[in-house]
């Protein structure tokens, strides 16, 4: 299996759905974006561990994994982002002990927010990203994408339609993920290509 190492690029919190937010992972040496759809806490376990100098009074659920992981001399050596099916991504923590590797499966969130703390790093596949990955155009192309309309990424997001992403057409769809992808909007564009998939795979 090749392995693709990946970078963590943001959180974007999603203004359509209260409490969830984007995980932003981008291709190391490459354009593609990997954008995860995740919870709140998962989120504020990520952004804590990111924020070095941030240290909350009482280790939270991750810390306490660490913590009790090297109480016993297991470390983590790093996680693979391995699958992704109907919408949903898999992960890997690759764990070492007295030389023995073991591998627990994980949610991405979970994984990503371990790996901060382990400082190991974040892998995927080029499977998933074929499937999953989003390429962003050059500052300029978004420029000019820009500039060449004159309708609002915002407002060309949201057609009529109490489910739009289910009654839109493969090629609006398409359209529609464009956009998104050209306003950093990563969270729309995730739940878009979570419903091309969906469609694609039947």
């Amino acid at each position: 299996m090749h392995k693709i190492l990946l970078t963590i690029k943001g959180l974007s919190y999603s203004e359509r759905q209260t409490g969830a937010y984007a995980l932003i992972l981008a291709e190391e040496n490459g354009v593609r974006k990997l954008p995860i759809v995740i919870g709140g806490f998962e989120a504020q376990a990520i952004a804590i561990a990111l924020e070095k100098m941030v240290s909350p009074p009482r280790p939270l659920t991750h810390d306490l994994f660490k913590n009790f992981a090297e109480s016993y001399g297991i470390g983590v050596t790093e996680i693979v982002i391995h699958k992704i099916k109907d919408g949903v991504f898999y992960a890997n923590l690759h764990c070492i002990k007295d030389g023995k590797t073991e591998i627990l499966d994980a949610r991405p969130s979970d994984a990503v927010a371990i790996a901060i703390r382990f400082d190991c790093p974040i892998y995927t596949t080029e499977e998933v990203l074929q499937s999953a990955g989003l390429i962003l155009q050059e500052e300029e192309s978004k420029t000019a994408e820009a500039q060449s309309t004159s309708t609002p990424p915002q407002e060309a997001e949201k057609p009529k339609g109490e489910n739009p992403l289910e009654s839109a057409s493969l090629k609006k769809l398409n359209e529609m993920m464009e956009k998104a992808v050209n306003s950093e909007d990563y969270e729309l564009a995730a739940r878009i290509r979570d419903e091309i998939d969906r469609r694609e795979s039947k």
